[in-house]
């Protein structure tokens, strides 16, 4: 990315971008399973749980489930698939409980804090999210950020989800800013990069672990990588 660009506003996505959502969700649900005194492995869990939770937050993103759906099966099929029963009426509210305790950990990705520092005094900064509007402003408050951020859009507020133009325009349109001089800074190719690219926005995709994409595609294998373009 060319640095003479004239950015002024700079977005990011918050959870697997800044937010250590796995780290994070992790230690969520060994606080929990301990509190109901649930005899699980958790590393057993978690194998399921994960590609489960990724794959229904694709149909959550897609409008073709619930939030509600959402809480509730991740937790079925993965206590189903280790063998376990569990009501109902408990999975409520071990999912309730989940999302009650989640922003309590507050573990961010390397440079996390260090990047937004470098960044606030050159740009106004913003957050696209499609999390729950209830547990990402907690996320942002007690992992000690909030206070970098001007516009919190997340994806209840907006009343469609990423890759829908109208939420990135929405968050654009409550800064101020306008496509060519902003940037989002995202995870997920889908949803963050090609969905902010159908605005007319710059992107720089958040890529630690796949190998690359897409070489017409600005990429970072860690935050500190943003300096090298803003």
């Amino acid at each position: 990315m060319n640095k003479s660009l004239d950015i002024t506003d700079v977005f990011f996505d918050l959870d697997h971008t800044l937010w250590d959502f796995e780290r994070n969700s992790e230690l969520t649900y060994h606080k929990i399973f301990k509190n109901y005194n649930l005899k699980i492995h958790l590393p057993d869990f978690l194998k399921v749980y994960v590609p489960n939770n990724t794959k229904l937050w694709g149909l959550y993103q897609l409008d073709k489930i619930s939030k509600e759906e959402l809480r509730y099966q991740r937790l079925k099929m993965s206590f189903d698939q280790i063998g376990l029963s569990v009501t109902d009426h408990d999975i409520d509210l071990l999912a309730d409980d989940y999302i009650k305790h989640l922003p309590s950990f507050n573990h961010l990705f390397k440079d996390a804090t260090n990047i937004l520092q470098y960044l606030k005094p050159k740009y106004n900064l913003h957050i696209i999210t499609n999390g729950f509007a209830e547990v990402q402003e907690g996320k942002l408050k007690n992992s000690g950020i909030a206070h970098y951020f001007d516009v919190i859009m997340d994806s209840e507020k907006a009343g469609v989800k990423k890759p829908n133009p109208l939420i990135f325009q929405k968050a654009m349109d409550l800064a101020n800013a306008v496509p060519k001089k902003s940037i989002m800074v995202g995870d997920n190719y889908e949803v963050d990069i090609l969905g902010a690219k159908n605005v007319g926005m710059h992107t720089l995709y958040f890529n630690p672990l796949k190998p690359e994409t897409d070489g017409t595609i600005n990429q970072i294998k860690g935050l500190i990588q943003i300096k090298n373009h803003l």
